[in-house]
């Protein structure tokens, strides 16, 4: 089984939906996790806009990079530039991938306004997390 690990700055928003999603189109072919170079919780909107689509990420907690460092895996995802940058030098033969997605935490506005960025930011990691399947592990 394929272990995927998803990096983000405080794995709340992008990391957590990304996990969402490649564990949904992943199925039983791969472990995913998440975590951030910092922990900041997981954001109640990110949560909100999964729970549209039917996906559950309340139970997901807020991990940091290091709780993993003695995981083998098989594909590390960064998902913003600053993770990116920051991302530690995994000893394994981890493929690494990067993507920057827009960060809805940072989203002003009403709330309407706000839930329309998450909702943005969630489509769009919702095709790359599919499409990311379909290429690596199908």
């Amino acid at each position: 089984m394929k272990k995927i690990l998803v990096l983000c700055t405080g794995n709340s928003c992008r990391s957590q939906i990304a996990e969402g999603y490649l564990r949904h189109f992943a199925g039983d072919k791969a472990e995913v996790y998440s975590a951030g170079v910092e922990t900041h919780g997981v954001n109640p909107r990110a949560i909100a806009t999964m729970k549209e689509d039917g996906i559950d990420i309340s139970g997901h907690t807020s991990n940091n990079m290091d709780e993993y460092r003695d995981i083998d895996f098989d594909f590390v995802i960064t998902v913003c530039d600053n993770a990116k940058e920051r991302c530690p030098f995994f000893p394994s033969k981890a493929k690494k991938f990067h993507h920057n997605f827009p960060d809805p935490a940072k989203a002003a506005g009403r709330e309407d306004e706000i839930m329309a960025q998450f909702r943005d930011v969630r489509e769009q990691i919702k095709a790359y997390s599919e499409d990311f399947i379909k290429q690596n592990i199908d």
